[in-house]
């Protein structure tokens, strides 16, 4: 046994050196991605869709047809169209509900079918109707993402109400025109004739987490994936007796059984597609059968959850069999630390800076999110991100065992072996 003690290894340089630039470079990382995402979503907003619905029927006033709605979203969209940061949606009340039922919109604002009439009955100019304050109607769309659903509802009240002042001031120059005055709090109501109202566009179930829970479900998924595939690759290592195996203060080592990098990580891959079987089924029997989350298409999810859990997996052990020992510092920072951001659960995508956008498209937390939001969300729609989820899902697969095995079989054709072959004994020469 050597003499040296053990805590003379803290005076080795290259172990302060190693620790502390991937320890800080791994702190500032996290940091950038998680901080730096979230940190001025209304500044880095662009082109968030919402909804723009005008039902307004329109009415005879002063002996001509008007139409105060048509006039009200013509006026939205200009009064936007130069920053940029709303993408107004002008469609039917019937499209605006398909499209906040694949969670296509973030939001929607309604001017309703008697907007003009009501609006003139304040003034005694309709023809016919009952005086009744006006109502512009403020839809909101929390499966979408809450932030983005409040970013949404926040733009959409603000162009509501400009647009209230907006036909105010008309009402107010025509009310001035007439002989007798209406009373001061007629005159208040005219300034601001409409009511802003906000409803929920897209209901959800009591058990929805406000829209989160198909978020969190697919973190679990992903998050089962890395850490499986960790726990996977050293099972499989010691079974080929490359390491050992230690259980508290139990260490075993089995015999070596020699296999090549590509052998490896094929017998990687095939256990942690048959246990993702396992931690599917589960994952759903822990959030639906124990915890209670509202589900439906309970088969679909059950697959869905499965094969998400094995694509995370061999894309994991892909890169831990390439990058060595370094490797789940690449699978921590791909499967999280870059996933949760730019997931479009929390903060929406197009809230995020560019660079993060960027990431977003091809990130396989967002995906998975996608196809789980559709399936408990939006009735299994393919549209609604559940085909998306799926040609992403193969097309990470796909590119995980062509970088995995494309590497690995180049290591294998060059000699890097993880244990090299013994040299053969020298033959000596017996004098005779």
């Amino acid at each position: 046994m050597s003499g040296i003690p053990p805590f003379r290894v803290l005076r080795a340089k290259p172990l302060w050196i190693a620790g502390g630039v991937i320890t800080g470079v791994l702190a500032l990382l996290f940091t950038v991605f998680y901080v730096g995402a979230n940190i001025d979503p209304v500044g880095h907003m662009a082109k968030l869709p919402v909804g723009l619905v005008n039902a307004d029927k329109g009415a005879a006033v002063g002996g001509k047809q008007v139409s105060l709605g048509a006039q009200i979203t013509e006026s939205i969209e200009k009064s936007t169209a130069s920053d940029g940061k709303i993408d107004w949606k002008v469609m039917d009340e019937k499209e605006m509900k398909e499209e906040l039922g694949k969670g296509k919109l973030f939001g929607a604002l309604v001017v309703p079918g008697d907007f003009t009439s009501s609006t003139a009955a304040l003034t005694g100019t309709a023809t016919t109707g009952t005086p009744v304050r006006p109502t512009l109607t403020v839809l909101t769309n929390q499966s979408a993402g809450s932030v983005g659903s409040s970013l949404a509802r926040t733009a959409t009240t603000q162009a509501a109400e400009n647009a209230s002042l907006q036909v105010g001031k008309e009402l107010t120059a025509r009310t001035g025109a007439q002989q007798a005055k209406p009373p001061a709090a007629a005159r208040l109501l005219l300034a601001d004739p409409a009511a802003v109202t906000v409803e929920d566009g897209h209901p959800l179930d009591s058990h929805s987490g406000l829209g989160l829970t198909a978020f969190y479900y697919a973190l679990v998924l992903v998050v089962c994936g890395m850490l499986s595939a960790n726990v996977i690759s050293g099972q499989v290592d010691h079974a080929l007796g490359y390491t050992h195996n230690e259980m508290g203060p139990l260490r075993r080592h089995r015999p070596l059984i020699r296999a090549t990098r590509v052998q490896t990580l094929a017998i990687s891959s095939t256990l942690m597609a048959a246990l993702s079987l396992l931690m599917g089924s589960l994952v759903m029997a822990g959030a639906v059968g124990i915890m209670g989350m509202d589900a439906s298409h309970l088969p679909l999810l059950w697959l869905y959850s499965v094969c998400a859990i094995a694509v995370s997996g061999i894309g994991a052990l892909s890169l831990l069999a390439v990058f060595g020992t370094p490797g789940m510092l690449v699978v921590t920072l791909v499967f999280i630390g870059m996933a949760v951001p730019t997931a479009g659960a929390t903060t929406p995508v197009e809230a995020l800076p560019g660079f993060y956008r960027f990431l977003a498209e091809f990130e396989p937390l967002r995906q998975i999110t996608g196809g789980i939001r559709s399936i408990l969300y939006y009735d299994a729609q393919g549209d609604a991100g559940l085909t998306r989820g799926w040609v992403m899902m193969a097309a990470g697969l796909v590119a995980a065992a062509l970088f995995g095995f494309g590497v690995l079989g180049w290591y294998d054709r060059k000699g890097l072996h993880r244990i090299p072959v013994e040299a053969e004994p020298e033959k000596t020469t017996v004098p005779a």
